[in-house]
This record gives C-alpha cells, sequence and structure tokens, in this order.
C-alpha cells in the first residue's frame, strides 16, 4: 500500500518521510492557496524534499478539454513522477482518455461515487480518488470505496485506489483493512494514527524502571 501526504507543507512531508514510509505528496488548487504560496512555490520546496522515487500530483485549473490538456502536459514535464490529477467531468473524462493516449501519468479526482471512477478506470487513469468524507455526505463513502475495489477486480482494471478526503483515523484505517492501493492523508490525521497516549506512558515506565534499577537511561552504561 502507498501512503501519501495531502499537503503544500513541504517541511510536514519532510518530518514525515524521516519516521514513515511516504510514497508521495498530493496537492489540490484549494490547498495550494490556503497554503499562501504560489503553485510554483509549492513545486519548489516539495521538489527538494521529495526524493526520486517518491511521486507529486498537482491539479489542473481549466475546465475546458484543451486547457486542460495543456495544463496536464505541462504538470507532467515538471519532474519524473510526476502526475497530474484530473476531475471527472464531462471534459475533464474525455481529457484523461487523451492524457493516457499521449502517455501521460493521471489521477483521476473529484470522485462522488463508485460508477464515476469505474469510468475513468475505463479510460486509463492509473488512480482514482474518491472523496471518502465528502461521498458520506450522500451515503456511505467507505462503502462506496469498497464497491469501487470489487468493481476493479472483477473486470481486471490496473487503476489503484488513492482513497482522498480524510477526516479522521478511523476513515483511514476502515480502508486500509479493505486493500485499498493506496490512500491521500493529511499530515494531522497521520499524526493521530501515530501519537497514542498509551505508547508514551509504556516509555516512561520502561525509562523509570531502567533507571531505579540501574541509575541510569540508556541500555549501555
Amino acid at each position: 500500500m502507498e501512503l501519501f501526504l495531502d499537503t503544500a507543507d513541504a517541511k510536514a512531508v519532510q518530518e514525515l518521510s524521516g519516521y514513515l514510509t511516504i510514497a508521495g505528496v498530493t496537492t489540490n488548487p484549494t490547498i495550494i492557496t490556503r497554503s499562501g504560496k504560489t503553485p510554483e512555490e509549492v513545486f519548489q520546496q516539495m521538489n527538494a524534499v521529495l526524493d526520486s522515487q517518491q511521486k507529486m500530483f498537482m491539479q489542473v485549473v481549466a475546465t475546458d478539454f484543451d486547457g486542460i490538456m495543456d495544463e496536464a502536459r505541462h504538470i507532467c514535464g515538471l519532474r519524473p513522477n510526476m502526475y497530474v490529477k484530473i476531475p471527472v467531468t464531462h471534459e475533464g473524462l474525455r481529457a484523461i482518455k487523451a492524457a493516457k493516449a499521449e502517455g501521460l501519468k493521471v489521477l483521476a479526482t473529484a470522485i462522488y461515487s463508485a460508477d464515476q471512477a469505474f469510468l475513468a478506470a475505463m479510460n486509463g487513469a492509473d488512480y482514482l480518488a474518491p472523496y471518502v468524507n465528502r461521498m458520506c455526505n450522500y451515503g456511505d463513502g467507505v462503502q462506496a470505496v469498497r464497491e469501487l475495489q470489487q468493481m476493479l477486480e472483477y473486470h481486471d482494471l490496473p487503476s489503484k485506489v488513492c482513497a482522498a478526503s480524510f477526516k479522521n483515523t478511523s476513515q483511514v484505517h476502515e480502508l486500509v483493512l479493505e486493500g485499498v492501493a493506496s490512500v491521500t492523508v493529511p499530515p494531522a490525521v497521520v499524526q493521530a494514527m501515530v501519537d497514542h497516549p498509551g505508547t508514551q506512558i509504556a516509555v516512561d515506565e520502561f525509562t523509570s524502571a531502567w533507571k531505579d534499577a540501574f541509575g541510569r537511561t540508556t541500555f549501555q552504561a
């Protein structure tokens, strides 16, 4: 499974990559505008902290076919392992099909149903990003992703699910348990997955017992 960070914060990516296996970074227009940085700044900062094996995803802003294709070519040419994110609108689905015909790497995004994702997979999208938490406003987002997984398996389509739009660790847990190929998660949610108060309590107990017995807090004297 691939764990992506959904963020424009390069420092958070660098920190988490230090102790977790991070496959790369996803961004979108909202994340970038909220960061207070230009898209060029976000790319440069991310590119500086990602290694050559880590993937990066940036999204088109244009909504017409020709505009989407121009931006897709530009984004995919920024670095190796670069993917363009294209929403599954009519024009977007058309562009996904055309982009794959050109050999571009594509993530289909703004997905709110298993059917939308499946059709994008038929157009050749490498990744499919269902908006899990937002889908819960219209039904059971986690169940919809389960069904998508089954649809891809039944029809032997190679597209990978990259579940997105998480607001809590429980949603991530359920989909990892279902065997999704990848998830993209905000740094704060990843931190919540790592940090459990019981772990620090246990470490403090170990340290205290060792110090009481041997008068030090290291294994060797």
